[in-house]
């Protein structure tokens, strides 16, 4: 299952990569690969079929976000959100054995190489939407159910 929500900063976040696939880094390949086949013989050139295989990926990645884009909704924080969690909540959690984690709720475009936040679609984030502060949040895992209590919820700037 993914989502397609997203924060307004995830949101820009991957325009700008795209913007930098498309305007910087395809067109320095493309030049690479002009380069590399001015050379000569294709068959033996390791520039050539370097800059290759990596244009198709930059390629690649460009049709990716280009759909991908098209398919997200941005979610902004609204007032009414207050007191309980949804999208985009840092949420701070304590199981009894004094235990703590906090997190941010983001969409799932937004996870890849960062450790403060957690996907909507994850086990952790859907059991904890709709709760408020001192709440028990029941967290399904292979090893069983997790009890883990709500104990702070704070929403951040919409661009951050």
């Amino acid at each position: 299952m993914r989502t397609n929500l997203i924060t307004r900063a995830g949101y820009l976040q991957l325009q700008q990569e795209l913007d930098q696939l498309w305007r910087v880094d395809r067109r320095e390949t493309t030049e690479k690969v002009a380069w590399a086949a001015s050379l000569g013989d294709r068959s033996e050139n390791a520039d050539y079929k370097y800059n290759k295989q990596k244009l198709r990926q930059i390629d690649k990645r460009i049709r990716f976000l280009r759909k991908r884009l098209e398919d997200l909704k941005i979610v902004d924080y609204a007032p009414q959100q207050e007191g309980k969690v949804f999208f985009g909540a840092q949420v701070t959690i304590e199981n009894d054995a004094g235990d703590t984690r906090t997190f941010r709720i983001v969409g799932p475009d937004e996870i890849y190489g960062r450790n403060d936040v957690i996907s909507i679609d994850a086990p952790m984030a859907r059991a904890c939407l709709g709760k408020a502060v001192d709440d028990e949040v029941a967290v399904p895992t292979p090893t069983g159910i997790k009890q883990w209590y709500v104990v702070a919820i704070h929403y951040l700037d919409s661009t951050a």
